[in-house]
């Protein structure tokens, strides 16, 4: 039997993933209870076939939205609903097969161990990562990084993680954006601004060619624009942000060469 949990769950946002979606959630009801998918307006069959495998597990619920609305959106809609139940944290993970769902106990015992943190997963490339993923979120990276004076943040596209459902809505709630592709870059540099402390765990990452089944709705033009206008919106809110966030490293730095330097006798 997998781990049960009252205040952690598992959400998997899923559109036109085709078979590879009823794996992942397979997989991730071996490795934790409970598991929902969210099926965000998908037009292919992947919904009747994961309906059919949540009534042969009972640990797994389909949620569904009736227009696709972006992955952000997804996750925010089964984390509100996960939120009036009781729970406090989801683990997102994406729907096509790239996190290996072995990873949910680890993931999930460290966010138990510090429920405050935001928990990042940090991608294990192997030679199967298309080298312009690998190469282009080094970009993305360094931008994040400086939005939140390197506050911790090791990977800002990687879509393993955990969330506080409470601070993930106030993130969210309050304006329109992070819904698409911008959602995993831009929820981590606001949970930042918030003072969350990271947690970066390393993460073996696996991409699946067309043969196999896998799935890719990212489109360069679209998505690469939605990132600019996002990095803009970010930069503004650095700026606004800047004296404060340069005192917090100050505050950092100073509590960290305390705990370095040796105890006067």
């Amino acid at each position: 039997m997998p781990p049960s949990s009252k205040t952690h769950l598992v959400i998997i946002p899923s559109y036109n993933t085709g078979a590879r979606v009823v794996d992942t959630a397979r997989a991730a009801a071996k490795a934790w209870d409970p598991v929902w998918v969210v099926i965000d307006g998908s037009t292919d069959e992947s919904g009747k076939m994961l309906v059919q495998l949540a009534a042969q597990l009972k640990n797994l619920r389909i949620l569904s939205i009736s227009q696709n609305s972006g992955k952000g959106n997804a996750v925010l809609f089964g984390a509100q609903r996960a939120e009036k139940l009781g729970f406090t944290h989801i683990l997102a993970m994406d729907a096509d097969g790239q996190h290996p769902a072995t990873e949910i106990k680890r993931f999930m015992r460290s966010s138990i161990e510090n429920p405050g943190a935001l928990i990042l997963g940090v991608p294990q490339f192997d030679d199967d990562a298309p080298m312009v993923r690998v190469h282009g979120r080094k970009l993305c990276n360094f931008w994040v990084n400086l939005e939140t004076l390197w506050g911790g943040i090791r990977d800002s596209l990687f879509g393993l993680r955990i969330y506080p459902i409470a601070d993930l809505r106030a993130v969210m709630e309050g304006h329109s954006f992070a819904r698409r592709f911008d959602f995993d870059p831009e929820v981590a540099v606001r949970l930042c601004w918030r003072r969350l402390p990271t947690i970066n765990l390393p993460c073996p990452v696996r991409y699946f060619s067309a043969q196999d089944g896998g799935v890719s709705h990212f489109r360069y033009l679209r998505d690469n624009t939605l990132l600019v206008f996002m990095h803009v919106r970010l930069l503004t809110g650095f700026l606004i942000r800047l004296p404060l966030l340069i005192l917090l490293r100050l505050s950092l730095i100073r509590k960290r060469n305390q705990k370095q330097s040796p105890t006067n006798p």
